[in-house]
């Protein structure tokens, strides 16, 4: 039997468990993929932990398995599905978990993997590329503009300020100073994270900013949207609807279709946009990966590969 990474109920890592499970059979609209990679993002532990998303059934079946998005090669379609053959390289968002040797993906949101894109790098834009691309766009600042990212070390705000920067966007990224290099090396200037932001950005910055992406919530989101004069040039995608509409703001709004998976690998593949897959861990280790992300210190992205 295929083998998943899981977890068995809500709750912590010693929930999780590396177990065997039925191979998915595909629905209308739907892909079985034999995975090659995965990629982790906070969102998978926080799923674990009994995030409720706008969609999921009122009850979860247990075990579930991790993951949002994957890479892989196409095993089979389900009805209704055009467009696609077995042996096809794709990309895309996952139906129930990607850390597994097979998953389900969903037709509307899987691209075709591009010569020169590889599964590890493929696997990292659903979630976070796709997010900072949706946002970006959103925002739709002019040339010259300047965006200011909260969070910028992860994997959607280093994708965001790279997406931003090929738009003839001026960047700022906010971040610890462990994370200082890292933003810098993205073309962003860098202003460390916590108390009297505001202020550092203003020094930072002092033409101001047009528009911030927030990728954190809470405090840094607050005192963020203080230096917008324009609150609609505010979105999250780190903090609750009705927290950000509070302020002015909105949230992200994600297309999830495969014509924004197709722009953002076009992204990689001309050098505009660097996934930054800064570690990658085997299946049987997924656990790890999770961790490298959940601790909150992880630059860029994690990836699990599976076979090959």
């Amino acid at each position: 039997m295929p083998k998943a990474y899981v977890f068995t109920r809500y709750g912590g890592p010693e929930t999780e468990a590396l177990t065997d499970v039925d191979r998915p059979s595909p629905g209308p609209g739907q892909l079985l993929v034999a995975v090659r990679a995965a990629g982790v993002n906070p969102v998978d532990w926080k799923l674990r932990e009994g995030l409720r998303r706008p969609g999921d059934p009122a009850e979860r079946v247990f075990p579930a398995v991790f993951g949002s998005e994957a890479a892989g090669v196409v095993e089979a379609a389900g009805p209704g599905v055009t467009g696609f053959a077995v042996g096809d390289p794709v990309f895309g968002n996952t139906v129930d978990g990607g850390y597994a040797e097979y998953a389900l993906l969903s037709a509307g949101a899987t691209a075709h993997r591009p010569d020169g894109l590889s599964f590890t790098d493929a696997a990292t834009l659903p979630v976070a590329a796709a997010t900072a691309y949706d946002g970006v766009r959103q925002l739709g600042l002019p040339e010259g503009a300047t965006l200011l990212v909260t969070g910028a070390g992860g994997g959607v705000g280093a994708a965001a300020l790279q997406i931003a920067r090929a738009l003839g966007v001026r960047v700022a990224g906010v971040a610890s100073e462990a994370k200082k290099d890292f933003v810098e090396s993205l073309g962003a200037v860098h202003v460390p994270s916590g108390p009297g932001l505001a202020e550092r950005v203003r020094a930072a910055a002092p033409e101001g900013v047009d528009a911030v992406y927030d990728l954190v919530g809470g405090d840094t989101l607050a005192e963020a949207a203080t230096l917008l004069t324009d609150r609609t040039r505010l979105i999250t995608a780190g903090a609750p609807p009705g927290t950000v509409a509070a302020l002015g703001g909105s949230r992200v709004a994600r297309a999830r279709t495969a014509a924004v998976l197709e722009k953002v690998a076009a992204l990689v593949l001309r050098g505009a946009l660097d996934p930054h897959v800064t570690r990658t861990f085997p299946l049987e280790r997924a656990g790890a990966a999770l961790r490298a992300v959940e601790d909150g210190h992880a630059r860029g992205k994690i990836v699990i590969e599976v076979g090959g």
